[in-house]
């Protein structure tokens, strides 16, 4: 992160949480200036601005860690993601709108990886992986009797798991897209809903996409 991103507009206040594990220091300040001198030089020390006390209140409530993208109070469900950026292909995630991973409510701990996080290899494309995690986070839905599942992909959302699929995508896609939306139909019919959510505000997001 760099400093000029830290820094607020002229006028606007701004709110800095930061966290200094050498020092066992967590906090918020209320002006860079403020901040600066706390942080500054300290290994692991990690900080970020933020417009209100209350957004910086829940960046530090969730851990205080750099990949969360969003500090919204967000809504009770079960949230799903795919991403490509840690260089051994597909991975995919589904958490609760806290971002603690729930994809072990139906794997088996094997097929996690040190992240919670399911890899589905270097052949899967990004979509198929959107397509499966959301199957996940529905079998999850229902399982905890949760009614509402969040995501931050049109296509999975608006098309396929509404069996709105060209035929030509592999067989394999065409399989699971059929699957999924058969059991769409039935999360729906049990008064469950699938809500389309900005990726800013998923927190199951990875950070990284193809």
């Amino acid at each position: 992160m760099t400093k000029q991103k830290l820094f607020s507009s002229k006028g606007k206040k701004k709110f800095y949480a930061y966290v200094v594990p050498a020092k066992k220091l967590k906090g918020i300040a209320e002006s860079w200036a403020e901040c600066e001198p706390i942080v500054s030089g300290e290994v692991g020390a990690r900080y970020r601005g933020f417009k209100t006390r209350e957004e910086a209140e829940e960046w530090l409530r969730l851990g205080a860690r750099y990949e969360i993208k969003s500090v919204k109070k967000l809504e009770k469900g079960i949230y799903f993601d795919a991403g490509t950026g840690r260089g051994k292909g597909v991975e995919i995630s589904v958490t609760d709108e806290r971002g603690k991973n729930l994809l072990h409510k139906v794997l088996p701990k094997a097929e996690l990886n040190r992240f919670l996080k399911h890899e589905i290899g270097e052949e899967a494309t990004n979509n198929y992986g959107e397509l499966l995690a959301c199957k996940y986070a529905i079998e999850i839905a229902m399982k905890g009797g949760m009614k509402k599942v969040f995501g931050d992909s049109s296509l999975i959302i608006d098309f396929w798991t509404k069996w709105r699929v060209k035929k030509d995508v592999e067989e394999e896609t065409f399989e699971l897209a059929r699957e999924t939306a058969a059991l769409r139909k039935k999360f729906e019919e049990q008064s469950g809903e699938i809500v389309r959510i900005s990726g800013d505000d998923n927190p199951a997001d990875l950070g990284f996409h193809s």
